[in-house]
């Protein structure tokens, strides 16, 4: 048991959006995991990443603490307390992964981990980027690289026929185009993509199976759940934009997507990542998301009838008790 933390107090750090909306938005992530945290009774405050400061080599933040009773609620009231005196912190901002999310990592790594748990690493947020982490695992990505450079992405354009230009910070699909070698503009939007050569970007092999929508795996703890959904192109897009019940429905684990969790698993979980996303084309993984992966529980409970944030905090409370995280994590798998 980690010692010298009130064991029953965790901090999320969310999104200001969110923060605005706190009590009535349930297609959040968040909302159900908190909400399913304090029916157990733990003690559970939220902030936002720019409510976090040093003072000295003391992590700190402006806090509010939430209730439960019927519906989620929030204290109008911020309070200071050291981030070391919560026992686990959710570290779950949407990007863009900009400076500012960038230097609240930093923070959080004034944090002693013996004392207080970050979920997920702030070093790991650091280090690897949502895009181009899917390039620790080749032979489950699609074809891609990684540039500024107009003609190389040309060139691989050309090579492909069909691909995908992604910025590699931010979410949601914003940014993301769709290029083929037929096209009018392709010099416009190779350059709009990387802001006229400055900004790197992945550009990825275009998966036609995009037409039946992407697939949100799960991952907790070294687990990939069999529960997850689809999530279908919206407003006349090749891609997901719009989270709405017309745009997702129920999807199947394959048996190749099964076998993804042996292949991942252990490097998320050495690499400080106990909570990701990854979205799914054919067996093949486009993206790895590890800063604020959305598990659809909304969807997902009413697809399948069952209480996903009820198994997810279960997961997730014996991680926050264990003295060796990635010790438990193993056993569990």
């Amino acid at each position: 048991m980690i010692s010298d933390i009130i064991v029953n107090k965790i901090l999320f750090i969310i999104d200001e959006v969110e923060l605005k909306y706190f009590e009535f938005n349930k297609l959040v992530t968040n909302f159900w995991l908190i909400a399913e945290f304090l029916k157990r009774e733990w003690d559970v405050y939220i902030t936002t990443k720019n409510s976090l400061y040093l003072e000295a080599d003391k992590a700190k933040a402006l806090c509010q603490r939430t209730s439960f009773d019927g519906e989620l609620l929030k204290e109008d009231t911020l309070k200071t307390y050291d981030i070391e005196s919560f026992s686990a912190v959710f570290f779950r901002p949407d990007p863009p992964v900009d400076i500012d999310y960038i230097n609240a990592t930093y923070v959080l790594s004034f944090v002693d981990s013996e004392k207080t748990f970050v979920i997920n690493s702030p070093q790991a947020i650091r280090d690897h980027n949502e895009k181009l982490y899917i390039n620790n695992f080749p032979e489950l990505a699609p074809d891609n690289i990684v540039t500024s450079n107009s003609n190389l992405i040309r060139d691989f354009l050309f090579k492909k026929g069909q691909i995908i230009l992604k910025p590699l910070n931010r979410c949601f699909g914003s940014g993301v185009f769709y290029l083929n070698t037929q096209d009018k503009n392709i010099k416009t939007i190779i350059d709009t993509a990387t802001n006229s050569g400055k900004t790197a970007i992945m550009a990825q092999e275009y998966l036609p199976e995009i037409s039946k929508g992407d697939k949100r795996l799960i991952f907790i703890c070294g687990e990939i759940y069999k529960y997850c959904v689809v999530k279908k192109g919206s407003n006349n897009d090749f891609k997901f934009n719009n989270h709405t019940d017309e745009n997702i429905e129920a999807g199947v684990l394959t048996k190749e997507e099964e076998a993804i969790q042996a292949r991942i698993s252990k490097k998320l979980l050495s690499d400080g990542i106990y909570m990701a996303g990854l979205d799914v084309i054919d067996g093949k993984i486009i993206e790895i998301n590890i800063t604020s992966p959305c598990f659809f529980i909304k969807e997902i409970n009413e697809f399948y009838n069952i209480n996903l944030e009820k198994i997810i905090v279960e997961r997730l409370e014996r991680l926050i008790l264990s003295a060796s995280h990635v010790n438990l994590c193993n056993t569990l798998q």
